[in-house]
């Protein structure tokens, strides 16, 4: 005759499943924030030779849209365009490089990240404050006439 045992059957160790379920989150939201993250270049504007690039991309803006030294944020695109001079076009990721935040706001020549109060300047997308570290990756757009598009 044999007694039912004490110990459960084996079988995945409760922190496996919860660190599988954790990665397999992490990797989902990696997956889902990261196009356009790997771009380097950014366009300028009118007068520039990266703005007169023709743009492949669907329209983001009108030039009138972006506010000199200021921006606006394209959240579905995950991008940030700014104009930091008259004329001047520039597009950075919408990502915050301290904790992966999507940027808040543009105002007063900055990037505000509202998760932990990051600033990135709007004329390179450097860190003007902390606590993130490094800038803001550049995004490719172009600038025919009053359109700005993704390149």
């Amino acid at each position: 005759m044999t007694s039912p045992s004490l110990h459960p059957a084996a079988g995945p160790a409760r922190r496996t499943v919860v660190a599988a379920a954790g990665a397999a989150g992490l990797a989902a939201a990696l997956t889902a924030c990261g196009s356009g993250d790997d771009s380097s270049d950014t366009g300028s504007g009118t007068g520039g030779s990266d703005g007169s690039a023709q743009g492949g991309g669907a329209a983001l803006a009108k030039t009138a849209d972006i506010p000199e030294g200021g921006g606006k944020i394209f959240k579905d695109q995950g991008v940030v365009v700014t104009q930091p001079t008259a004329g001047t076009y520039k597009a950075f990721s919408a990502k915050c490089t301290h904790r992966g935040c999507s940027v808040g706001s543009v105002a007063n020549g900055v990037i505000l990240c509202p998760c932990h109060n990051s600033e990135f300047s709007v004329t390179d997308g450097s860190v003007k404050k902390g606590p993130a570290t490094q800038a803001l990756p550049a995004a490719k757009i172009t600038v025919s006439g009053d359109e700005i598009k993704l390149a």
